[in-house]
């Protein structure tokens, strides 16, 4: 009787069991977004930051405070340099007002212009407010896994919910096992890469460990970029609501 038949049902025995290990130690790829933005972000933060807008011919830095209360609450002062300190961003639910304290003006941002520049940054309006959810907005697939490094990262590939008021036709997260952003890619309607951010600069703060450096560039013009810089952070502290009003981002206390 020949073994061959039976050698070959134990070779695919064997890649079934490992093909369905493999299955189980991975994170299902919403999870892995959903931690992402924990990690970053928490229930609620209060942070100090840099803001370094770089083009080809010339660089500014902007020095910020935020605060955040999640899903509902944003809140972003810039206190450097002297000619745009007091100048803050407002969001409460899907509403967003910037105040401009040299013409003591405050302005409501239409939906229409939340992809907008902030200070123009690389970075949208909705970038830096947080209006719109990687989870609730997005569906979620793992599409691959790289263990070449110290943990595995994993490939998320995000498409829009049908209801979901976004303009992004598709996101692409590479999400350490740990839960650690490494980059997250932004696709426009004609299925291109129109920016990407990458995290990098691994630090413990406000408890937990975090990237400390956010760099967002333009995929067609590379010398375009903005860097963040987290200087100091806390992350689920209670921030008393009153803080997100117009009246305080009027009268900074």
């Amino acid at each position: 009787m020949s073994h061959k038949p039976l050698a070959l049902t134990a070779l695919i025995v064997t890649l079934l069991v490992y093909s369905l290990r493999a299955l189980a130690q991975a994170p299902e790829a919403e999870q892995l977004v959903a931690g992402m933005e924990d990690t970053l972000w928490s229930d609620s933060n209060h942070g100090r930051f840099t803001m370094r807008i770089e083009s080809e011919y010339w660089t500014r830095t902007l020095e910020l405070e935020a605060w955040m209360d999640r899903p509902e609450y944003t809140l972003i002062r810039i206190h450097a340099p002297k000619k745009e300190a007091g100048i803050g961003s407002l969001r409460i639910g899907d509403a967003m007002w910037n105040y401009l304290p040299k013409v003591d003006r405050t302005i409501k941002i239409p939906p229409s212009m939340m992809l907008q520049p902030w200070m123009g940054s690389n970075f949208s309006n909705d970038d830096l407010v947080k209006e719109s959810s990687f989870v609730e907005d997005y569906t979620h697939e793992l599409a691959g896994t790289d263990d070449s490094g110290e943990v595995p990262v994993y490939r998320i590939v995000s498409t829009p919910r049908p209801d979901a008021a976004v303009v992004w036709s598709r996101l692409e997260f590479r999400v350490r096992e740990d839960a650690i952003p490494v980059s997250v890619a932004y696709y426009g309607e004609r299925d291109q890469v129109v920016k990407r951010m990458t995290y990098d600069q691994i630090e413990t703060m406000g408890g937990r460990r975090i990237p400390t450096r956010w760099t967002m560039v333009d995929a067609d013009n590379p010398e375009s970029r903005t860097v963040i810089t987290i200087e100091s952070i806390e992350f689920d502290l209670p921030i008393d609501e009153s803080l997100f009003s117009l009246r305080s981002l009027r009268n900074p206390q």
